[in-house]
């Protein structure tokens, strides 16, 4: 499958997309477009039964945060956050906030809202966009500041024993000064 794939080719302004079993092949950009690499060219499906994440909304932390990466950076930030025009494109955290959850917890966009889970709180500026369900929030984790990682859950997926990252409860509120 990169058979075809070599420096020369590689260096080219064009993409060069995987697989590419020959030197004369052009690269493949999107995989299955007519068959699936089975015998008989039909995908195989196997049904799951959807499992609830190992922390669910409640009455106290009522809202499903997930996190994730962004287009500017990756990962913790530790070498992208180095670089200036990067770093000048988003230089810090956000909490997406559906604006029927913002309205209801009385936050504007941009304000300094204060997430909090079993495992911690964080100060983080609230985005507010429809961009996001009602009930849902969102966090890139690339940033210290407001270090999304700090909030999320370490249970184990039962069955591949990966961290479940992607989904706990959360709760935000309004930060009144004192």
């Amino acid at each position: 499958s990169y058979h075809g794939m070599n420096y020369e080719r590689l260096n080219r302004p064009e993409a060069l997309h995987w697989p590419c079993p020959a030197a004369d092949h052009p690269g493949t950009p999107i995989l299955h477009t007519a068959k699936f690499a089975h015998p008989d060219g039909l995908g195989i499906f196997n049904p799951i039964e959807w499992k609830p994440p190992a922390e669910v909304p409640d009455a106290e932390y009522p809202f499903v945060l997930t996190t994730g990466r962004i287009l500017w950076h990756w990962h913790t930030g530790s070498m992208t956050r180095r670089s200036a025009t990067l770093d000048n494109e988003v230089p810090t955290g956000w909490i997406e906030i559906n604006p029927e959850d913002a309205k209801a917890l009385g936050i504007k966009d941009k304000e300094l809202v204060r997430a909090s889970t079993r495992r911690g709180t964080v100060d983080v500026p609230a985005r507010v966009t429809k961009d996001i369900m009602k009930g849902v929030m969102f966090m890139p984790f690339h940033f210290a500041e407001c270090a999304a990682n700090i909030l999320t859950n370490n249970a184990l997926d039962p069955i591949a024993k990966i961290p479940e990252f992607k989904a706990c409860a959360v709760k935000v509120e309004k930060i009144t000064e004192a």
